[in-house]
């Protein structure tokens, strides 16, 4: 048992509430446990420069964190210039634009923004799986403003992190867990069983080729539950068929 009362391979409590800004085309706020995370996505009817003229649209993320998201004060990101905002946000795009048809999509920029409201661990993987729920909300209230000509989503996509410890994973670490965990990995996930992204840092100590395999069953067993909260809001508009 853990620190919390869940078993090795249970996620923590998790609850996205979706429709909760009056002004973003898709929004939701997604918990996990403790951890609290605004998505809202927002049209624009052009693409990057770099895009117009190819009938592709593009998906990208901003992620930040609220100065009291924290057990102490943050200072504001204003220039979301700091290694980490960067890093995350770009993990989000990445991740998001996998679930996506960008020719579909036509030439338009959807923009994800996560802001951290409350943060006790796996902020990112939050970020990823509240941020598919705006984004699929937003695209699918732009096809019946005929903004779009259908809806371009491909796949589900979720993410979840896994530690290790003492040969024993753990699943959807909290603040105190990462910490102190041995190896430290997030699960990026398509509901067809694939990966979009694998980031893993063995903190304290190399972790072997099955400690892996160990890893990779405990997320996609956690990414399949959290399919399954995402296609409780979803699910009228993009059934969820898994494997």
């Amino acid at each position: 048992m853990r620190h919390d009362g869940r078993q090795f391979s249970d996620l923590r409590p998790i609850k996205i509430t979706p429709h909760v800004s009056e002004f973003a085309e898709g929004s939701a706020i997604v918990e996990f446990g403790k951890t609290k995370v605004l998505c809202t996505a927002s049209y624009e009817d052009m693409p990057p420069k770099w895009l117009q003229g190819t009938n592709s649209g593009w998906v990208t993320a901003e992620y930040g964190m609220l100065p009291r998201s924290t057990q102490t004060r943050l200072r504001r990101d204003k220039s979301m210039s700091s290694g980490r905002t960067q890093e995350i946000s770009r993990l989000i795009g990445r991740s998001l634009r996998a679930a996506v048809n960008l020719k579909k999509l036509g030439e338009c920029q959807i923009t994800v923004d996560c802001d951290v409201l409350h943060a006790d661990g796996g902020t990112r993987t939050a970020s990823v799986t509240g941020g598919f729920v705006a984004l699929a909300l937003a695209l699918q209230k732009l096809k019946g403003l005929s903004e779009i000509k259908e809806n371009p989503l491909t796949h589900y996509i979720a993410a979840i992190s896994v530690g290790m410890k003492e040969g024993q994973p753990y699943l959807d670490l909290n603040y105190d867990e990462d910490s102190s965990i041995h190896t430290d990995m997030n699960f990026v996930m398509t509901h067809a069983g694939s990966f979009v992204e694998i980031q893993g840092t063995a903190e304290q100590q190399a972790f072997s080729r099955q400690e892996l395999d160990k890893m990779l069953d405990m997320a996609t067993s956690g990414c399949r539950e959290l399919f399954r909260h995402q296609a409780a809001i979803l699910g009228d508009f993009f059934p969820l068929q898994l494997s």
